[in-house]
């Protein structure tokens, strides 16, 4: 579970990533280039999984289990 949400995360912050450079016009290349709709999207999607990357870092570090 653990590794599976931060690589989940890791795998979304690569994606909005993209997606936010495309939207601001700096990758160039696709549908999405300079459109600001997807440098939203990409922020959101960034945010979504740096969230779940901190979450399961989180998961199971308490010093009871």
């Amino acid at each position: 579970m653990k590794s599976t949400l931060k690589t989940l995360g890791i795998i979304l912050m690569l994606l909005g990533t993209i997606w936010f450079l495309q939207g601001i016009n700096i990758l160039p290349g696709s549908f999405m280039t300079g459109q600001m709709q997807w440098a939203i999207n990409g922020a959101a999607v960034f945010a979504t999984g740096l969230i779940a990357f901190l979450v399961a870092r989180k998961v199971g570090t308490g010093k009871d289990k």
